[in-house]
């Protein structure tokens, strides 16, 4: 990464192979996880971020963390960016901000609906300075109706709509998906949204306002489950759980998670457990009577996956049963499978020497695009951007 910013504001001089979204100018004025992770998915394939914050910063930098002078949460999330403060408040700072608008392609943020009217950052106010921009808002529950000025959060969501009560155990208590599992796909819908109106763009020349929200997120995750058919009550069976043999198994040492749908994988499993007999037994022949005999069938399974590790049955099921030892995410690092993938990268940063984290999440064969940098320091880059804009920030003030 350069700090040379000769030629355009945007020009950040990454070295590397094109990406398929090179050129591509971003400002990101989003904070915690959904839309700063979409940002960072469009910087992952070439595109130019700029992360812009408050004067108080984003506050997943505030997260905890073992590391003593940064956020593992920041660094994860904000990969591959530049980053400026600027109060929004402050009509010189907005004025800052106005000027990188005109040059920009992509503007995302996740202020609550209302908020970027009081900033005068809203939609309108930016299009009329650049008819071309992408504007991406990421919000809770979308721009209408009775929740749309509610603060929204992953789990929230997850609650609200239903995760939790489909992750518990059958009539048990709701249970959280730790990971921001909501969050995360928003930031895909955001990459893909944006993705989606800059090819329009080509066609007509003109900008467009991009919704993304957590609500829509968390329905999309459960779409095979929001099916309610005509005529049929609403309250039917929405678990898509198979039930009883694909699923967490104990074994001598660690758990194991076993997939058998399909006949060919059922009759391997049982084939390669020594339990031949319920390979053939008809009241076992489909997922569902497998479900149905849960009981009958899992003190056998269980009782022979105790002769082994789970790491062992791993290796003895190989290709024939699809499966997988739970592991800790620490030993992602080093597996064999990641490495072959080059799905970790290490990556210079400023206080820490090093560190290793995700590279590139999508593989592309003829613009595989630069490579990852470390997220910003807060306001690392606030002083060359200002620099290049000379005092054309204050020239424009209040221009919209």
């Amino acid at each position: 990464m350069s700090d040379d910013m000769t030629g355009s504001i945007f020009d950040s001089g990454r070295p590397g192979p094109a990406g398929p979204l090179s050129g591509v100018r971003v400002l990101d004025l989003s904070a915690y996880i959904a839309g700063p992770y979409g940002c960072t998915l469009l910087a992952d394939q070439g595109a130019d971020v700029i992360k812009v914050e408050p004067p108080d910063g984003d506050n997943l930098r505030n997260y905890p963390s073992t590391l003593a002078d940064e956020s593992r949460a920041f660094l994860g999330v904000n990969r591959s960016k530049r980053g400026v403060t600027l109060n929004l408040k402050d009509d010189d700072d907005r004025a800052v901000l106005y000027r990188l608008v005109r040059e920009a392609d992509v503007l995302v943020h996740n202020f609550r609906p209302g908020v970027p009217e009081r900033l005068a950052i809203d939609f309108a106010t930016l299009a009329a300075l650049n008819p071309r921009l992408i504007y991406c808002a990421v919000t809770g529950y979308g721009e209408t109706g009775p929740l749309k000025d509610k603060a929204g959060y992953d789990q929230v969501l997850q609650t609200m709509t239903g995760m939790c009560t489909l992750q518990g155990k059958r009539g048990g208590a709701p249970e959280l998906i730790y990971g921001s599992v909501v969050d995360y796909y928003a930031a895909a819908l955001l990459a893909a949204g944006v993705s989606s109106a800059l090819f329009e763009r080509e066609r007509s020349g003109e900008g467009q306002f991009v919704g993304v929200s957590l609500l829509r997120s968390a329905l999309t995750m459960q779409s095979a489950r929001m099916i309610w058919a005509e005529g049929e009550a609403l309250d039917v069976g929405r678990d898509m759980r198979s039930g009883g043999v694909t699923g967490l198994h104990p074994t001598r040492e660690g758990w194991l998670y076993v997939s058998a749908n399909t006949p060919r994988f059922w009759r391997a499993l049982c084939t390669l457990t020594g339990l031949n007999a319920l390979a053939d037994d008809p009241r076992y022949d489909s997922v569902r009577k497998r479900a149905l005999h849960a009981d009958e069938i899992l003190p056998q399974l269980h009782a022979a996956l105790a002769t082994r590790d789970a790491l062992a049955w791993e290796a003895h099921f190989g290709e024939a049963v699809p499966c997988a030892a739970a592991r800790a995410v620490e030993d992602m690092f080093e597996h064999p499978q990641v490495l072959a993938e080059e799905m970790v990268a290490t990556i210079a940063h400023s206080r820490l020497g090093s560190y290793q984290g995700v590279s590139r999440p999508i593989r592309f064969g003829r613009t595989p695009g630069p490579a990852p940098f470390a997220a910003p320091g807060f306001g690392e880059h606030t002083d060359a951007i200002r620099v290049a804009l000379g005092d054309a920030g204050r020239d424009n003030k209040g221009s919209a």
